[in-house]
């Protein structure tokens, strides 16, 4: 379901973020948003626009897959 979708998303990328030791208002700042937007991404509210996660795929370096769970292969 979508729902689960954007909850693993917000899952991988918190997971992701804390990784690179960012904090969320310096990932806000990345992708031009709010502090409160970016939370929501993390706390799966939101439906991450297709440009958006590819930004944040290649930041990470990851695949968009993995970031969707779709996979569990990161690159």
């Amino acid at each position: 379901s979508m729902e689960k979708i954007m909850e693993q998303f917000g899952v991988r990328l918190k997971e992701l973020r804390k990784e690179k030791k960012k904090k969320q208002i310096e990932m806000a700042e990345l992708l031009d948003c709010t502090d409160r937007h970016y939370q929501r991404m993390e706390y799966g509210e939101v439906n991450v626009p297709s440009l958006t996660l590819c930004a944040l795929a290649d930041y990470f370096g990851v695949t968009t897959d993995y970031l969707l769970g779709r996979s569990d292969r990161r690159g």
